[in-house]
C-alpha cells in the first residue's frame, strides 16, 4: 500500500517553505530522495495560495522523469494528465489552457523564456534535482534570477536537490532562504567486490546476474533495481538474470528514456510478483520505484563531455561519483532496510571523484550560446554564469554558430540564428531545415532532422542476408547514408512498423515508430516559419546541399582510397564508419561525428551518416571561408624547400599543386631555420666564426663609446638567411663563404677596431703570439707553457687596456698548473717551488 503524500517527510517542513518565500521569493531545498519533494512541493505551493492565478513549472532534468512525475501528481489530485496537470518535453506537450502544475525539461522552459521575456502567466520556477547541474538548469536559473531582479520580483524561483552543496549555492542565490528536509532513509548495507577486476574479468552483466542469484539464493526477497549505463547493457543483464534458476519468480523490465511511455509506466508499477529493474541513471534520483530491497550497482553511466580538440560531443561509458553511488545505494532503504551490491572494490571506489563535473564545464554549449545571444546577451564572460564554462568551450561554441551563419563575424546573432532558434533541435538541424526552404526539400530535410533524433534505425552486425536485402532494397553505395534511412523508414512506414517487415532488413521498429511524430512536429514547426512542406520530388543535388548548410562544419576529405582515415575543417581527423554507402567519394559531410569506446579501452572518432559533395558548392555557399594558401616547407628527405599552393575551406586542404621554384625569401628562412636547429650545417661556419661573434659582442659591451652594434640571435639568424638566399635544397648553401658575411656585418672600420681591441692573438714581451679564447660568461684567456712565458713580466690586458687576460699557464705536458692575471707574482711567489718539482720530472726541458 501507498503512504498517503501527507505523510512523506517533506510535509514536516511545510511550514518553514511557505514562511522562508514569503520573506523572500528564492529558496534553496535540501530534502533526501524519497522524501517527496519532487511531487509535493508544487502541491504545497498551490495549496498555501503562494501562486495566485499563475503557473507552477517543475524543471526536470529528463523527458522520462518529467512525464512520470507529472502522472502521479495527476493521479494524486484525481485529475486527467494534461488538464490541471501536465507536462511538456521536446516534441511533446501534454498541457491545456488549465494547467497549474507544469513539469517540463530544462532546455523547453529556457526557450520559453526567450520567447516571452517575463514569463507571463508562471508564478513558480521548482528547479529540481539542481545537484545533477546540467547545463540548462544552470543557464535557466541565472535568466530567473535577472528577470526576478529586472521585472518580475512576485516571481518565486526554488531550488531543490537530494544532495547540494547549498552554502555555495546560497551565496550565489543572497538574498534566499534555505530549508534542510529529514528523510524517511533505513539503514542500507554496502557490499563491494573483494579484488579489482582486471582485463580478463566477465562483463559487467554477467556479474549483476550473479549478484541477484547470490541475493536471492541468501533467501532475501524483494524488489531488485539494477544500474547499468544504457540500452545495450540493460537488454543484456535482463538476458543473463533470465537465465538464471533463481529469476523464475521474477517479473523482469528494462527503464530507459528510449522506451515506449507504457513500458517505463510498468517499470515503476506495483505487482504481486517481485520484479527486477534493470535502469540506467534515471533511476538514481528522478523517479521513485517503490519497494527496492536490494540495488545492483554497475558504477557505470554514459557521461557526456565535449572535446575542444575535435569539437564534437562524446557520450561514452564512464565511473559514477561517489555522489551518484550513494544516490543510487539509497535507493534499496526507502521503505526498510536494504543492501546494495557495487560491482567494484572498496579501494576503487575511494579513487572515484567525488561529484560530477556540471556539464557546463563539459558540453558543447553552441545551442546554449545561440540562445543568450538571442536574449540579447552580447558578451558571454559577463553572464551570471553558476560556475563559468571553459574559455575554448565557449569559442568553439561561436566558431560554430558563425560557420552556420548565425552569428556574425563580429558575433552578432543574424536573422537566420534567430530563425533557427524556432526549432527545438541543434543549431545544424535548424540551418539545415531553413536552407531547405531555398533548395525546395523541406519535406526531406524535416524527415531527416527526426531520423537522427533517436537511436539508430539500422541495426548493426545484422548477417549478410539482412545487408543482402538492405542494399537491393535501399542500395548498396551512393551519395548518402540519410538517404538509406529515408528509404529504410519509408519501407517501415509502408509496412505499418510490423515486427516482422522490420526485422527482416533490421530495422529497429520501435524507433522507426517514434519518427512519425518528431516528423510531423518538425512540418508544424516548418509551417509556422512560412515554409513549404508538402512532400516532392526533389533533385539529389539539392538534398546534398541542404544537409551541407546545416554541418559545414563537418566537411571532410578522403586522405586516401586505401583506407576510411579522413581529415576536417578545423584541423580535425577522424574515420568514416564502415556501413556507409558514401565510400567512392573524396568529399563528404558528416551529419555524424562521435568518439567511441571499444572494449580494449581504445577511442576512434567515427564520421557516420554521411553525404558527398562537391568543392565547388563549397565555394559558392561559403564564399568568405574559401581560401587559397601557399605552404613552403622543408623535406627531409630530399633535404630540399618546398612549395605548393592549397585552395582551402576552412583550414582543410582540397587540391593542391606544386610551386616551382619555391619563393627564394621563404627558402633561405626555412633553410636558416634547419641550420639553427642542428639538423643541416654551412661547412664554414666553424669556431673562429662563432669566435668573432662573440669578440664584436664582448668588445661593444667593455668599450661602449665605440658604439659597435651588438649581433643579436636574431641577427644571427638574419645573417644565416642571407647566406642561405638565393639557394633551395642544401647542396646549394653548405659550401657557402662565411667568414666574409658575417664581418660584413660592421663596416671595415670598425672591423679594424675590433681586430685592435679584441685580437684573435696577442703579441707578448718576448714576441710569442697565443691564440685568446673568448667566453660569453667569463674572461678572456691564452693558455702558454711555463717556457713560453719567460721573459714575459706581466699578464697582458685587452679592449683598451681594461679587460685583463687571464694566463693559463702550463706544464711542458700541456697539463695547467697555475691561472692567474698576476703574472709578476706568479714569478716571484710560486714558480720557484714549481720549478724544483717540474723540473725534476721534465728534466730535459730548459729551466731558468
Amino acid at each position: 500500500m501507498h503512504s498517503p503524500a501527507s505523510q512523506l517527510p517533506i510535509y514536516n517542513v511545510a511550514g518553514d517553505i511557505g514562511d522562508r518565500l514569503r520573506a523572500c521569493p528564492r529558496l534553496v531545498l535540501q530534502a533526501p530522495t524519497g522524501s517527496g519533494k519532487s511531487t509535493q512541493v508544487p502541491q504545497m505551493l498551490l495549496a498555501q495560495g503562494r501562486v495566485g492565478e499563475g503557473q507552477i513549472v517543475v524543471l526536470q532534468p529528463r523527458r522520462l522523469a518529467a512525464r512520470l512525475l507529472a502522472a502521479r501528481v495527476a493521479r494524486e489530485r484525481g485529475v486527467e494528465l494534461g488538464g490541471e496537470v501536465g507536462y511538456q518535453v521536446r516534441f511533446e506537450n501534454c498541457v491545456g489552457p488549465t494547467t497549474r502544475i507544469r513539469y517540463a525539461t530544462e532546455g523547453v522552459v529556457l526557450r520559453q523564456m526567450i520567447q516571452d521575456p517575463h514569463l507571463t502567466g508562471v508564478s513558480a520556477l521548482i528547479l529540481d534535482e539542481f545537484h545533477e547541474r546540467h547545463l540548462y538548469g544552470d543557464i535557466t536559473l541565472a535568466r530567473a534570477l535577472d528577470l526576478q531582479a529586472q521585472s518580475r520580483p512576485d516571481l518565486l524561483v526554488v531550488v531543490m536537490s537530494a544532495t547540494l552543496e547549498s552554502n555555495a549555492l546560497a551565496e550565489y542565490l543572497r538574498p534566499c532562504g534555505v530549508v534542510q528536509a529529514e528523510g524517511r532513509q533505513f539503514p542500507v548495507e554496502i557490499e563491494y567486490l573483494a579484488h579489482r577486476l582486471g582485463p580478463q574479468s566477465p562483463p559487467v552483466w554477467e556479474l549483476a546476474a550473479e549478484a541477484f542469484g547470490r541475493h536471492v539464493r541468501g533467501g532475501c526477497g524483494g524488489d531488485v533495481l539494477v544500474f547499468m549505463p544504457g540500452g545495450y547493457e540493460i537488454a543484456q543483464t535482463l538476458e543473463a538474470i533470465r537465465h538464471r534458476a533463481e529469476s523464475k519468480d521474477y517479473l523482469l523490465l528494462p527503464l530507459h528514456g528510449d522506451l515506449a511511455p507504457a513500458d517505463q509506466d510498468a517499470a515503476v508499477a506495483r505487482y504481486e510478483r517481485p520484479k527486477v529493474v534493470v535502469s540506467t541513471n534515471v533511476a538514481e534520483t528522478s523517479v521513485t520505484i517503490e519497494g527496492v530491497s536490494l540495488v545492483i550497482d554497475s558504477g557505470l553511466a554514459r557521461i557526456p563531455r565535449y572535446d575542444p580538440h575535435r569539437g564534437i560531443n562524446t557520450l561514452l561509458i564512464e565511473k559514477i561519483s561517489q555522489a551518484s553511488a550513494e544516490q543510487r545505494a539509497g535507493r534499496a532503504g526507502r521503505t526498510g532496510p536494504g543492501r546494495c551490491m557495487r560491482l567494484w572494490s572498496e579501494p576503487e571506489h575511494q579513487e572515484r571523484p567525488a561529484h560530477q563535473l556540471p556539464e557546463v564545464r563539459r558540453l558543447d554549449l553552441a545551442e546554449v550560446v545561440l540562445t543568450l545571444k538571442a536574449a540579447g546577451l552580447e558578451d558571454l564572460r559577463q553572464f551570471r554564469w553558476l560556475e563559468p564554462p571553459a574559455e575554448q568551450g565557449l569559442r568553439d561554441a561561436e566558431v560554430l554558430l558563425t560557420d552556420l551563419g548565425a552569428l556574425d563575424r563580429a558575433g552578432r546573432i543574424t536573422e537566420i540564428g534567430r530563425r533557427m532558434l524556432a526549432f527545438p533541435v541543434h543549431p545544424r538541424y535548424g540551418r539545415m531545415l531553413l536552407a531547405a526552404r531555398e533548395y525546395g526539400c523541406v519535406y526531406q530535410a524535416a524527415l531527416m532532422a527526426a531520423l537522427t533524433q533517436g537511436r539508430d534505425l539500422l541495426l548493426r552486425n545484422v548477417g549478410r542476408d539482412v545487408e543482402g536485402r538492405r542494399e537491393d532494397l535501399f542500395g548498396g553505395r551512393g551519395l548518402s547514408d540519410l538517404w538509406v534511412l529515408m528509404r529504410a523508414w519509408s519501407y517501415a512506414a509502408k509496412n505499418d512498423f510490423r515486427l516482422e517487415a522490420c526485422r527482416r532488413l533490421g530495422i529497429h521498429a520501435q524507433t522507426a515508430r517514434q519518427v512519425q511524430p518528431l516528423l510531423q512536429q518538425f512540418l508544424l514547426i516548418a509551417e509556422r516559419q512560412g515554409l513549404e512542406t508538402t512532400p516532392k520530388s526533389v533533385p539529389d543535388q539539392a538534398l546534398q546541399k541542404c544537409v551541407l548548410a546545416g554541418f559545414s562544419d563537418r566537411v571532410a576529405r578522403r586522405l586516401d582510397q586505401g583506407t576510411l582515415r579522413c581529415e576536417l575543417v578545423h584541423g580535425r581527423r577522424g574515420v568514416l564508419a564502415r556501413e556507409s554507402v558514401v565510400q567512392d567519394h573524396p568529399l563528404l559531410v558528416a551529419a555524424e561525428v562521435r568518439e567511441v569506446g571499444s572494449s580494449d579501452r581504445s577511442v576512434q572518432t567515427l564520421l557516420s551518416l554521411a553525404t558527398a559533395v562537391e568543392a565547388d558548392w563549397l565555394r559558392q555557399l561559403f564564399p568568405e571561408d574559401w581560401q587559397l594558401r601557399e605552404r613552403v616547407f622543408f623535406d627531409p628527405a630530399t633535404k630540399r624547400v618546398c612549395a605548393e599552393a592549397a585552395e582551402c575551406f576552412r583550414e582543410l586542404s582540397l587540391s593542391t599543386r606544386r610551386i616551382e621554384p619555391p619563393p627564394t625569401a621563404a627558402a633561405a628562412r626555412i633553410l636558416a631555420e634547419e641550420v639553427i636547429a642542428g639538423r643541416l650545417t654551412l661547412k664554414h661556419w666553424d669556431h673562429a666564426v662563432d669566435q668573432w661573434i662573440l669578440r664584436l659582442n664582448l668588445l661593444g659591451r667593455w668599450c661602449p663609446e665605440l658604439e659597435l652594434p651588438p649581433l643579436s640571435e636574431a641577427d644571427r639568424r638574419t645573417l644565416i638567411e642571407h647566406i642561405c638566399l638565393g639557394g633551395f635544397s642544401y647542396k646549394d648553401v653548405k659550401e657557402r663563404e662565411v667568414r666574409t658575411a658575417v664581418r660584413g656585418w660592421v663596416p671595415a672600420a670598425q672591423q679594424e677596431l675590433v681586430e685592435r681591441h679584441a685580437p684573435e692573438r696577442l703579441t707578448l714581451a718576448n714576441g710569442r703570439r697565443p691564440k685568446v679564447s673568448y667566453a660569453a660568461d667569463g674572461p678572456p684567456y691564452v693558455a702558454l707553457r711555463i717556457q713560453e712565458l719567460y721573459d714575459v713580466a706581466a699578464a697582458p690586458r685587452i679592449a683598451m687596456n681594461r679587460v685583463p687576460v687571464l694566463v693559463h699557464i702550463l706544464a711542458p705536458s700541456m697539463r695547467p698548473v697555475q691561472i692567474t692575471q698576476d703574472l709578476a707574482n706568479f714569478w716571484r711567489e710560486h714558480y720557484p717551488r714549481l720549478k724544483q718539482e717540474l723540473q725534476r720530472r721534465y728534466p730535459k726541458h730548459q729551466w731558468r
